[in-house]
């Protein structure tokens, strides 16, 4: 031992929640118990976007990919036992986090905690939800209103709390370049700072606490030293804007304070061994530069790509930061990288790339106006679509997906199906009864009488944060609240970025791609059609679409006429479109663990409307087990994140309607 003085570490967080509100308090008692120094709530998708477990988009997605919370009494069970006053609170919510941070601070108080000491963050960054993770509800202008009414009442009533953390770690889930993730994060918060300055909310002289409270959760990946100049350079940037947009003087309120997931982008489901030494390079592009050291990491389990987690793979996770926080010599030192030139000349032109695309958003209209144009979508889309060209083209190398795929028998995936954490059937039915009782049981006169004054709030000027409190304390529901103001504020359908993405892959004679639009063009001519029709479809909540819109953008270069109608439909809207436009094949893209319900009742809809002859296939991240139990019900085809090459996969596509349609097989490779 050197007797050096080793800083605090950072913040340890595992992301969890799942079942019910008891099974993750449990958990997180458990994990607590472990080592870990805060916490990180992962809510399902119902909570995420607004709406009960008995609403029919929620079904098949209660508690799958995280905890529901409903109600108080839910957010009650969620804590029990873990004294808040003295905890850091990560909550993963966006749409819905004025709701929650709701629910958070009641409980708070009837523990006797004083809230102006209550720690933690709500995510509360809705551009992201717009651009890659789907759980939006209102259109921006409301949604940001909702954001800037959150933030000044936390600055008066929760001071130590962020109540919002601007988040770039989906955009570079959606493909975004280090450039994009930090132009396209920074001038979300430009929105959301000018947003709060022009509400006439916050007096000038206190406008560095709201700039104080502006945190950022943010990706690292596998690129080590792109990832950790880009954290410098997110630094310099933000100490730019807030001090010259906004005269920001105090050095302390213009420190640029983060959080970080590493990537699940690049977790493979083949050789998914190899996932932990990518988890531990990402975390040390975070942890290694102390200018530029995350405040708080949680890292993903080395199975994320075969499905949900168990708590075992939590806890290793949670023992790579410990090992190196606490075995490793890490903080014991100043910057190891300062004094290098070249980590300084890569910093430098990032932040020049990224200044630039910063200005190129504001000549639009800042972020909002580039949202509402389809502006930034688009980008994300063709960066992704650029990426995956490579990886398909071997020019970006996956060791144990396009390159070194020869491996020996896994031991860790020995049982595939026991590998993974799984959600029992039941589970969605005893929610939905317990919801139920909790509306019985409560003073209905008392939730009416706050709804309405939630709508009239939400109808005027006056901030929402008061009357929601109000919401939570008299038993209303996370679907009464959001339908409360999607009755004032209506619903978003966000652009999908598709129909403007560039072509990615060439199609010049004798490439992959060119024989597949051979494949397309032939059969198009044998079933005396156009053009193929392929009906692209996200049933159910799950708002990842990045795969889907790759599926779409490959499947119109390849010839196909594309229907995609983006995210949040039921399977009944899903085979209405497909019989409306006639198609030859739907694919159904679900991530979040409903396939298993919502795929099989699509093939019921089809066949009881006479279109069982139109093939449907199903990508996602199906264990096989479910793969299994879907080909059997009438699924053509499964696809998961082992089937990397989406030309080939287009190109299965076209056999499965050949043979759908008692078509001879096409002898040309895919």
């Amino acid at each position: 031992m050197t007797g050096r003085q080793k800083d605090r570490p950072w913040l340890m967080r595992t992301y969890a929640g799942h079942s019910t509100a008891e099974a993750s308090n449990e958990l997180y008692r458990r994990n607590l118990a472990k080592g870990q120094t805060g916490l990180s709530v992962a809510f399902d998708l119902p909570t995420q976007t607004g709406y009960d477990p008995d609403h029919i988009l929620a079904r098949g997605e209660v508690g799958r990919v995280g905890v529901p919370v409903s109600h108080l009494g839910d957010m009650r069970r969620l804590f029990q036992d873990i004294p808040l006053e003295q905890m850091n609170t990560s909550m993963t919510i966006n749409a819905t986090a004025m709701w929650l941070l709701a629910l958070y601070q009641v409980v708070a108080e009837e523990q006797g905690a004083d809230a102006t000491r209550l720690q933690g963050t709500t995510q509360n960054d809705i551009v992201k939800e717009y651009l890659s993770r789907g759980t939006h509800v209102f259109p921006p202008g409301p949604s940001l209103r909702l954001t800037t009414d959150m933030i000044t009442y936390a600055v008066d009533h929760i001071p130590k709390w962020n109540p919002i953390n601007i988040c770039s770690y989906h955009l570079q889930e959606a493909g975004a370049t280090p450039v994009q993730e930090i132009a396209y994060a920074m001038s979300t918060a430009i929105a959301v700072l000018d947003a709060v300055r022009d509400s006439g909310q916050v007096p000038e002289e206190k406008f560095g606490d709201v700039v104080a409270r502006i945190s950022f959760f943010v990706n690292a990946g596998v690129r080590f030293i792109e990832e950790m100049c880009k954290m410098r350079a997110f630094g310099r940037i933000w100490d730019r804007v807030t001090r010259e947009r906004y005269g920001i003087t105090d050095a302390k309120q213009r420190r640029f304070r983060y959080g970080v997931q590493v990537n699940s982008l690049g977790l493979t489901e083949a050789q998914p061994e190899n996932n932990v030494q990518r988890i531990v390079l990402e975390m040390l592009a975070v942890t290694l530069s102390k200018d530029a050291r995350a405040r708080a990491v949680q890292l993903p389990a080395w199975n994320e790509a075969l499905g949900l987690p168990r708590p075992w793979d939590q806890q290793w996770s949670l023992r790579i930061q410990q090992v190196l926080a606490h075995e490793s010599d890490l903080l014991e030192y100043e910057d190891i990288f300062a004094g290098s030139h070249v980590i300084e000349a890569k910093v430098n032109e990032l932040v020049t790339e990224s200044l630039a695309e910063i200005d190129r958003i504001q000549q639009m209209g800042g972020a909002m106006a580039a949202v509402e144009s389809g502006y930034l979508k688009s980008e994300l889309v063709s960066s992704h679509a650029a990426r995956r060209a490579r990886i398909e083209g071997g020019e970006e190398k996956i060791v144990g997906v396009n390159i070194y795929e020869t491996t020996e028998p896994n031991p860790l995936t020995t049982d595939l199906d026991g590998a993974i954490m799984t959600i029992d059937p039941a589970n969605e039915a005893r929610v939905t009864a317990a919801l139920h009782e909790w509306r019985d049981n409560r003073d209905e006169a008392r939730a009416t009488d706050a709804l309405a004054a939630l709508k009239k709030a939400a109808a005027g000027t006056e901030n929402m944060m008061e009357a929601t409190l109000e919401c939570a304390r008299a038993g209303v529901t996370t679907g009464e609240w959001s339908w409360a103001l999607r009755d004032v504020f209506g619903e978003f359908r966000a652009p999908t970025g598709v129909s403007s993405a560039p072509v990615a892959v060439t199609a010049e004679a004798g490439t992959p791609l060119a024989l597949v639009r051979e494949k397309v063009a032939r059969t198009a001519t044998d079933l005396g059609a156009g053009r193929l029709r392929l009906l692209v479809g996200k049933p159910g909540l799950d708002g990842h679409s990045n795969g889907a819109e790759q599926i779409a953008v490959r499947a119109r270069d390849a010839g196909f006429e594309v229907v995609y109608q983006g995210i949040r439909l039921t399977p009944e809207q899903i085979v209405s479109a497909a019989l409306a436009e006639d198609v030859h094949c739907v694919g159904l893209s679900v991530l979040s663990g409903s396939h298993a319900e919502l795929v099989p009742d699509v093939l019921t809809r089809l066949r009881e409307a006479g279109a069982a002859d139109i093939p449907v296939i199903a990508g996602g991240i199906i264990p096989p087990a479910d793969a299994t139990a879907l080909i059997e019900a009438g699924v053509a085809a499964v696809f998961t994140p082992k089937d990397f090459g989406i030309t080939e996969i287009i190109g299965r596509i076209v056999d499965e309607i050949r043979k759908a349609n008692k078509l001879d097989p096409l002898e040309v490779p895919a």
